[in-house]
């Protein structure tokens, strides 16, 4: 059998990989436009950075190496410029002399990836301008901050590529700006958790411009739809990607209405004998059933053991993908997994939040740090739709726990139950995952009523802060009330039936101990979600928008 695959990297390397250890009989031949089959693209932030020193540690094997080890026919430099699927031919182009070639094939496998947006605005082509999708890329960014001595440079895009940029051009010393069309960072998180992304980016003195709107480039500036230029001696663009599959507009092969592959669980597309994966093609997310593009190396890795199962005969299906991502952000980690709070609004599909704020580890071990966990379940029965994550240690473990529980459709319950390694340095009694779970558990019952910061900040109703004298210095809520928690009981009378109390402390939970007492003496309460803690970070992004 000759099996021709369309790109290298996460997706065609692996597909290739296995069907080799199926079978040695296979004609293998891999076709890859640039000069590198299998690199580290998720690394090549931090070489720019200089994080990661050494330009080898990229390369995760060479075409030499890769014909070696798997006897496959590697060609690099060969471009797919189309696709005859009733002839089952490749046309195929040699970027570098022009050579244009046609290769039969019996199974066809596309990977062929998904490449930066680039917009066609005044000045894009300057040679300042750059994206970051390859080894190449990045050699040519590196060189050109060396050669220029860059001072200043604008990210325009602040996902989680434009963040890992900033950071890393931060620790070149070149004064960054990222520039963001949409209210927040990340699109994934939730405005309130970008918040403290926003904080963080700026107390590390990267500016950052959000609800704006690169409009034009000239040689030393970017030009925002405010008319308002931000100084720039190099520019990188990183406002998403789309599947590179303009080579199949011929093909007959079905595309989406991004121009991604459809393709059933098993990799197949409408065409019999061709198959697709990774970040061109499009997968089935396990929370809402959509079919959608999400471009991560994990699922791309999974795919591609799946599509070489299936070429071979095997029985493996790809059960869907749930978008789990992490980040470093400066001295903070985001990870998210499942739904979030625009996707389920989009869908219209009912669910509620809970917020819970605990140590990654047992308070009082040196080295304690907060975490952050906001979670999304369904309102009858708790099932868990999605959970966001910011601290600045352990979030990897914990977003990963909670992939796993959507992953096999558990309830919010259910992760009170988990039984998770416990030492004073490594975590708590009861973990942060066991709190979020009960915390969930409580807003499910209607035990505790929780308020979210962008509502607290629209809200008439009169505060009251139940955090200890010494607290209060550190600020306070607008139309606030001060009760210590242990005065609570005495000073009770202080209070109104008739009125309505937002209740506060340093992160909720003695907030929540001051809700029970009073609505079961009749009052009527809510608890702010995170405490001063959250709504402090909210207040203090949306003030410095």
């Amino acid at each position: 059998m000759k099996i021709c695959i369309v790109g290298g990297v996460a997706g065609g390397a692996g597909v290739a990989a296995r069907l080799r250890r199926h079978d040695e009989n296979h004609t293998i031949i891999m076709f890859e436009k640039g000069e590198h089959i299998s690199y580290a693209n998720c690394g090549l932030p931090y070489y720019i950075g200089d994080v990661i020193t050494d330009e080898e540690e990229l390369y995760l094997q060479t075409p030499e190496g890769f014909h070696d080890r798997f006897n496959v026919d590697v060609r690099v430099f060969n471009e797919i410029v189309s696709v005859d699927t009733q002839n089952k031919q490749l046309h195929i182009r040699n970027v570098l002399n022009g050579q244009q070639t046609i290769e039969s094939y019996d199974v066809l496998v596309l990977s062929p990836g998904a490449k930066p947006m680039v917009f066609p605005l005044p000045g894009i082509d300057l040679p300042h301008i750059f994206t970051l999708r390859n080894v190449r890329d990045t050699l040519n960014i590196k060189n050109f901050i060396k050669k220029n001595r860059v001072k200043k440079a604008v990210v325009i895009g602040g996902g989680y590529i434009g963040l890992e940029m900033a950071e890393n051009l931060h620790k070149l010393n070149i004064a960054t700006t990222i520039v963001e069309a949409a209210s927040h960072v990340v699109n994934t998180l939730d405005d309130d958790m970008a918040s403290i992304l926003h904080n963080q980016i700026r107390e590390h003195g990267v500016g950052l411009y959000l609800n704006s709107k690169a409009v034009a480039f000239n040689e030393h500036h970017v030009v925002l739809h405010t008319g308002e230029q931000i100084a720039a001696d190099m520019v990188l663009l990183s406002i998403g990607v789309s599947p590179e599959t303009a080579f199949l507009a011929e093909s007959g092969i079905a595309l989406g209405p991004r121009k991604e592959i459809l393709t059933d669980a098993q990799g197949k597309t409408n065409i019999e004998n061709v198959y697709a994966l990774g970040d061109a093609a499009a997968v089935r997310h396990i929370v809402s059933n959509a079919s959608m593009i999400i471009p991560l190396a994990s699922p791309a890795n999974k795919q591609a053991r799946i599509v070489a199962d299936a070429i071979a005969g095997k029985t493996s299906f790809y059960k869907g993908s749930q978008g789990t991502a992490i980040a470093q952000v400066f001295d903070k980690v985001v990870a998210v997994t499942g739904e979030n709070e625009r996707s389920l609004q989009m869908q219209n599909r009912p669910y509620l939040t809970s917020v819970s704020v605990n140590y990654h580890h047992a308070s009082y071990y040196p080295g304690a740090e907060r975490l952050i966990i906001k979670c999304y379940f369904t309102p009858d029965e708790g099932k868990l739709l999605g959970a966001q994550i910011i601290g600045s240690q352990g979030v990897d473990k914990r977003i990963d726990t909670l992939a796993i529980a959507i992953r096999y459709s558990m309830k919010v319950t259910d992760l009170q139950d988990f039984e998770l390694a416990y030492a004073p340095p490594f975590g708590s009694a009861k973990d942060p995952v066991n709190m979020a779970g009960y915390v969930a558990e409580n807003v499910l019952t209607g035990k505790t009523r929780q308020i979210l910061p962008m509502q607290l900040m629209h809200s008439q109703s009169v505060k009251l802060d139940v955090r200890d004298d010494d607290e209060v210095e550190e600020g306070t809520m607008a139309n606030s009330i001060h009760i210590p928690l242990p005065q609570l009981r005495a000073r009770m009378s202080e209070l109104s039936k008739d009125q309505t109390y937002i209740i506060y402390c340093a992160v909720g939970l003695r907030g929540y101990l001051a809700e029970q007492i009073l609505r079961q003496h009749g009052y009527d309460v809510y608890n702010a979600a995170g405490g001063y803690y959250f709504y402090h970070e909210y207040l203090s992004s949306y003030t410095n928008k």
